[in-house]
């Protein structure tokens, strides 16, 4: 199963360097020729490693806060995450108006992790005897940040500036422009040298505590974790949505929950489904491109819907 899933992810990063409003003559790429390779080394392959670690660091974002709050319909989108880093953002750009990406992302990290720590205290104060409501409740909440961020953008005249980072686009990610992404790299090897506490967690807080595992240091340590990945996606590429809640699902289902075997998975999973979608990003209205934050949403939903439904009738 395995190397299926390794073998339908390098398929599609092949298709991805080779798809593109200008065509690669083969020829010339063998012949080693300077000008035939510079797409590709400028702007293809950058944007395929950001389409890799971005759809990995959100697939196991949502591995990590579905576990902490045991509930498989969060991610970082239906938690508030992805609103409280724009919000982050407008704010580092109005009281630092010469901060870079790194600026950025630290006051994105910072309200990411907030959002989550008031996201989570609300849900932990209110027993809810339907786990379908706390999605609901994190899209309230980021429903709520989304709309102080707007009102906040306009302001301080940014609602333009702003439009960048509602919907996910790798169309301008070139070299030299998206560095800043490889920071998810060590995040997902962290996710994987804790995985196993991270599993534990998930079984519940009395569970990870008779097993010897520290649950609010567990917990805390997940939330950064996230907030990073979150932060450096945002800044780079825009919000993008359900990679965190389609993957980790559609693994758990056929793999089960131990994430010391399945997070290579999630993480070939998400990657594979980002890549997929800016495929189509790419054809459906060739040579032009829709922002990948509308593809993701839209195959994401329907698949999503489709887990629900299979789950429904089982």
């Amino acid at each position: 199963m395995k190397l299926r899933v390794f073998g339908v992810f390098s398929s599609l990063c092949f298709i991805s360097i080779f798809v593109g409003a200008r065509q690669i003559d083969w020829t010339l790429l063998l012949a080693l020729n300077e000008q035939a390779w510079l797409p590709v080394t400028a702007s293809r392959l950058p944007r395929l490693v950001a389409l890799i670690l971005t759809g990995a660091g959100l697939a196991m974002s949502g591995v990590i806060l579905q576990h902490i709050v045991r509930n498989r319909f969060v991610e970082p989108g239906t938690t508030g995450g992805l609103d409280a880093a724009k919000l982050g953002i407008l704010v580092s750009m109005v009281f630092l108006p010469s901060s870079d990406k790194l600026d950025r992302m630290f006051f994105a990290v910072i309200f990411c992790f907030a959002a989550s720590l008031i996201y989570i205290a609300i849900i932990r104060k209110i027993k809810f005897s339907n786990t379908a409501l706390l999605p609901v409740i994190g899209l309230m909440f980021g429903g709520m940040l989304s709309a102080f961020a707007e009102f906040y953008a306009y302001q301080n005249n940014m609602l333009q500036s702003m439009q960048g980072w509602l919907i996910g686009d790798f169309s301008k990610v070139v070299e030299g422009h998206y560095e800043i992404i490889f920071l998810i790299f060590p995040i997902t090897l962290l996710t994987y040298f804790f995985a196993h506490r991270f599993t534990l967690m998930g079984m519940g807080e009395d569970m990870a505590a008779s097993l010897g595992i520290n649950y609010t240091v567990t917990a805390a340590l997940g939330l950064v974790l996230v907030a990073i990945t979150v932060a450096v996606t945002v800044v780079t590429v825009g919000a993008i949505h359900f990679v965190g809640l389609v993957v980790p699902n559609i693994v758990a289902l056929r793999y089960g929950d131990n994430l010391q075997k399945t997070l290579p998975i999630v993480a070939l999973g998400g990657a594979s489904l980002l890549i997929f979608c800016d495929i189509i990003s790419r054809l459906v209205l060739f040579p032009f491109e829709v922002p990948i934050g509308l593809t993701a949403s839209g195959i994401g939903g329907v698949m999503f819907l489709a887990l629900i439904i299979k789950r429904s009738r089982a």
